[in-house]
């Protein structure tokens, strides 16, 4: 269940979801808007991801899948971390695949339910 914390830290927030696999992108999509959430996105490519934030649309957190179709997420989560967005990676690679730069960023392992990432994210977007 959500907590009444949980909603109010993702009313009006704006969750970028970059998943190249629809069906888990839409159930997470669904699962941030039970939390309140304004899903950006789901976007299933890096390049759509890169491009939204190059927009100057406003993000205030992220769920990144680190392998969309063979490419890698990495330089959202660059982007992300210069605009001082905090970010969730999504993924089915173990710790060891992620490279040092990001050891500091929180790893959901595939699968997962999404209710519970969602659920994750006040606690990322907390000062």
């Amino acid at each position: 269940m959500a907590s009444s914390t949980a909603n109010k830290s993702l009313a009006h927030r704006r969750v970028l979801v970059v998943e190249d696999e629809y069906f888990l992108a839409d159930d997470m999509a669904h699962s941030l808007q039970k939390l309140g959430a304004e899903v950006v996105g789901p976007v299933p490519t890096r390049d759509k991801a890169l491009g939204l934030l190059e927009s100057g649309e406003r993000i205030d957190a992220a769920v990144l899948d680190i392998n969309l179709r063979g490419e890698t997420v990495f330089p959202v989560a660059d982007t992300l971390i210069r605009q001082g967005v905090p970010f969730v990676f999504a993924t089915g690679y173990d710790q060891s695949a992620v490279p040092a730069a990001y050891k500091g960023v929180p790893r959901w392992e595939k699968p997962f339910r999404p209710d519970e990432l969602a659920k994750m994210l006040p606690w990322l977007m907390s000062p």
